[in-house]
């Protein structure tokens, strides 16, 4: 990182005599060097510039006001790029969506800084900026300035994520502690003050046993210890924010609390200086303010502690430690002393430590934390094991193959928290209106407090000052802020527990829009590798028979359909005999002698070559093609045998999930590299609407294309392997993965099993996230539209009702709670369809009913 001279960071522009050493990404030679050298120093401000190829570093010292974006810009344009990086920062004390207005305008201001995404639920920032013009000082500098504290997150950081856990823990018992202390306080001054009001008895108890006056003063002692014990936290945040011109919820609070508290202690000790019966007090409404907004925070704070909960489990699922063997002897180590290489013993029972792949024994895992699979899965020799599943019964050793950040759980978690992190489309409007909110209650309070003190009865001065405060203290923002990123949080983590990773938060939003679901056929639709799926023989031979002299044949070639063949005839443990003789015919077929009988397998061609009719199977045929299945036919000693179809079967629950994403009135389409005549059976045969066929593996993106009829939305399934550019230009890429390759970067969403069911349940759940979101952004604009009139007396000249500043109080801390509780219903998603995983063995993959990925364990 570069070492530069700045001055403020609020400047879009860098000070005199800086120096910035910019990574440059592509250069080969001295040319290359000579290129950038002169495009920098072409750049105004530019003194000296200078590259180095062994580095790859340019150096840069600019003399007057300079823009180290220009440089960047320069580099660029002459062909190179400025690697770009992104940091995490934890933000604290933000409390409203004001908060992350501020946040973010601080961060984007810093020259070098591409992007910065601040969230209120997860108290993150995201920053994406220019290695060398930008360091994480720099960003923590702007927060700083901005008011707030920072500190760095590191992806490797295995505890970042416990760290986070206890300082919130830690902030939810200090406010309960606040809350606890407030309410014991301002209960008597509650009972003093409205008992008196409500009670007759009461009122003349107080007024013959203590007096006004020293009621008053017992308010006073009580009210004070509450405005400056629990309730000064909103002062310590509040005040410095009004004097840099940049007010939060806690300004909003402080001047609210402050001017009831103010006028009370006037009225109390120089009631001379108010005007006639004006002198009332308000300490019961400062501290009841108080006490109500710390009681909303406290169960905010449960709540927010509550929507991460999908990550501590996920968290929760790694091993601590794992047995390994050093010198021929097993040690037991912490997990992150494991590295790649090493040999990790697992007894019964045990929670699998880290990725890798089995070297002795045998046993089932439970892999329902990772794939969702409920059944336990076989592990015999070179199968792969994933962290944090459990072993049930066997031991067994294995080697490790990933560690770290790069297991599979790693990256679960990863992808799951950078989907929490997300912004929508959908907020971009509710910032730009949040940045503007303080402010402009604060000027509909101060616009209340003149007319009531103009134009309102008397005592003019007691209703503008009640009007006023209440108005200051109903408007909070902080259901706004949390409405989107709550939701967000609690939908993402539910996905993943379904199986359904949001790789892009975005991703939520875009996948309710779409219209037409586009398929890849292979490994898809279908299973991904050809199986025997038809054999049927020929009168006065037996299926056992015709499959045990073809395989023996097959043996001889290394053909897909020939192994698919030899595979179907192993799991039924034929036997296959030794072969002689064996020819092969290009375009036709292949014979042999098989323990003395003659046996030749190919095309129809081939058999009327022979001089064998097959118009006896012709009807079978016929069912076959229309099915997309090729023919093929077995002859023994000179007699034709039987018909044998090889295909790339359709999985089992692919016609039921086609028939569910028709029910949510999607458009199915079907992209393939077969013949039009085989798709068009295979389409037929789904109910599948659109085809694009004969398409080559570079031909996806413009079959997506054509999709995109009348600006339709398309979103591309596919399995991840060779379908990165599809994935990455439909508007969204589902990945369906295996459960161990969960890193598809160009996909927006990844199904962790290899059922095509989990989409119907990724949209359903899309859906119902974005149905929450606004169910809360309603309620949070709806509360303030509505409230903030009432609050600054509309309905008095109507039926002279008005908002006390306590009731104001309780209903602000009512809409936060309101809103995160709304969110918190997303725990409770059901998915629509259960899906099957794809289970590694020993053997190959199976398929098993599954209920969902953490929670099912």
């Amino acid at each position: 990182m570069a070492s530069v001279s700045r001055q403020h960071h609020a400047n879009p522009a860098v000070s005199a005599d800086a120096r910035f050493s910019l990574p440059v990404e592509g250069m080969t030679c001295a040319s290359c060097v000579g290129r950038v050298e002169r495009a920098l120093k072409a750049v105004p401000g530019v003194q000296t510039a200078s590259v180095n190829l062994a580095t790859e570093r340019a150096d840069i010292t600019f003399t007057g006001l300079a823009d180290p974006q220009a440089a960047v810009r320069a580099i660029e344009s002459a062909g190179y790029t400025v690697r770009e990086e992104t940091t995490e920062l934890a933000i604290e004390d933000m409390t409203c969506a004001s908060c992350v207005g501020r946040v973010e305008k601080a961060l984007a201001k810093i020259p070098g800084v591409l992007e910065a995404t601040v969230n209120l639920a997860t108290e993150r920032a995201r920053v994406r900026y220019f290695v060398g013009v930008v360091s994480t000082v720099d960003l923590e500098a702007a927060v700083q300035q901005a008011g707030y504290k920072s500190r760095r997150l590191s992806a490797e950081t295995a505890n970042a994520g416990d760290q986070d856990t206890e300082r919130r823990e830690s902030e939810a018992r200090a406010l309960r502690r606040s809350f606890l202390t407030a309410a014991i306080l301002t209960l008597p001054v509650f009972i003093l003050e409205m008992g008196s009001h409500l009670i007759p008895a009461m009122h003349h108890w107080v007024m013959g046993v203590l007096g006004q006056q020293i009621n008053w003063y017992v308010q006073f002692a009580l009210a004070t210890l509450v405005m400056f014990g629990p309730g000064l936290r909103f002062f310590r945040k509040g005040v410095p924010a009004l004097l840099r011109g940049a007010p939060d919820m806690n300004s909003l609070v402080a001047v609210g609390t402050a001017a009831a508290y103010g006028y009370s202690i006037v009225a109390t000790f120089v009631p001379e200086v108010l005007p006639q019966g004006t002198a009332n007090v308000y300490f019961e409404a400062a501290a009841v303010i108080v006490t109500l907004i710390l009681l909303g925070r406290m169960l905010e704070a449960r709540a927010k502690g509550r929507t991460s909960q999908a990550i501590k489990r996920l968290v929760g699922l790694q091993a601590k430690t794992a047995r390994v063997q050093h010198n021929g002897e097993t040690v037991e180590i912490a997990l992150d002393q494991v590295t790649t290489g090493d040999i990790v013993l697992v007894r019964p029972g045990e929670k699998i430590p880290v990725d890798g792949e089995v070297v002795e024994g045998a046993s089932y895992v439970d892999e329902s934390m990772i794939t969702g699979e409920p059944v336990p899965v076989s592990k015999g020799m070179g199968a792969g094991v994933v962290g944090g599943t459990i072993n049930k019964t066997g031991a067994f050793s294995f080697r490790v193959t990933k560690v770290g950040a790069n297991t599979v759980l790693a990256q679960i978690i990863r992808l799951v928290e950078q989907a929490q992190g997300s912004k929508l489309p959908i907020q971009a409007l509710v910032d730009k209106v949040t940045m503007w909110f303080v402010p402009a209650v604060m000027a509909a309070a101060t616009l209340t407090f003149l007319v009531w003190l103009i134009f309102g009865p008397s005592p003019a001065l007691t209703f503008a000052l009640v009007n006023a405060v209440a108005v200051l203290i109903i408007a909070c923002p902080c259901a706004m802020g949390l409405a989107t990123p709550t939701s967000i949080m609690v939908g993402t983590g539910r996905a993943a527990e379904l199986g359904v990773l949001f790789r892009k938060g975005e991703a939520l939003q875009a996948l309710r829009d779409v219209s037409v679901i586009a398929l890849d056929k292979t490994g898809t639709l279908t299973k991904g590798r050809p199986e025997l799926t038809d054999l049927v023989p020929a009168e006065g031979f037996e299926y056992n028979e015709v499959l045990a002299l073809v395989a023996a044949v097959e043996t001889r070639s290394e053909h897909p359909i020939a192994e698919s063949i030899v595979t179907a005839a192993k799991q039924l443990n034929l036997t296959l005999a030794p072969i002689d003789s064996f020819d092969a015919t290009p375009g036709f077929g292949v014979s042999a002698k098989v323990a003395g009988r003659t046996v030749a397998v190919g095309a129809d061609r081939f058999m009327t070559q022979l001089g064998l009719d097959v118009s006896s199977f012709l009807s079978t045929a016929q069912r076959l093609g229309e099915q997309g299945k090729s023919p093929l036919y077995a002859a023994i000693d000179g007699r034709l045998a039987g018909v044998i179809a090889v295909a790339d079967p359709i999985k089992e629950t692919t016609p039921e999930a086609i028939k569910a994403l028709h029910a949510l009135g999607l458009k199915v389409a079907m992209i393939t590299g077969d013949n039009a005549a085989t798709a068009a059976a295979i389409a037929k045969q789904l109910g599948i609407d659109e085809v694009a066929a004969e398409v080559l593996p570079d031909g996806k993106v413009a079959a997506l294309k054509r999709f995109r009829i009348n600006g339709a939305q398309v979103a591309f399934v596919g399995d991840g392997i060779n379908d990165a550019p599809a994935l990455a230009e439909a508007d969204v890429g589902l990945a369906i993965g295996t459960g161990t390759d969960v890193a598809i970067e160009a996909a927006d969403v990844v199904l962790m099993s290899g059922d095509l069911r989990g989409v119907t349940n990724a949209i359903a759940l899309s859906q119902a996230t974005i149905r929450n979101i606004k169910q809360n952004l309603f309620w949070a604009f709806a509360y303030n539209a509505v409230l903030i009139p009432v609050a600054a007396g509309a309905l008095y000249p109507l039926n002279g009702t008005l908002l006390s500043p306590i009731f104001a109080a309780a209903a602000m801390a009512l809409s936060s709670v309101f809103v995160l509780g709304n969110a918190l219903r997303l725990k409770r998603f059901r998915a629509p369809m259960s899906v099957e995983a794809r289970s590694e063995t020993s053997e190959g993959v199976i398929a098993s009913p599954t209920s969902g990925l953490v929670d099912g364990h």
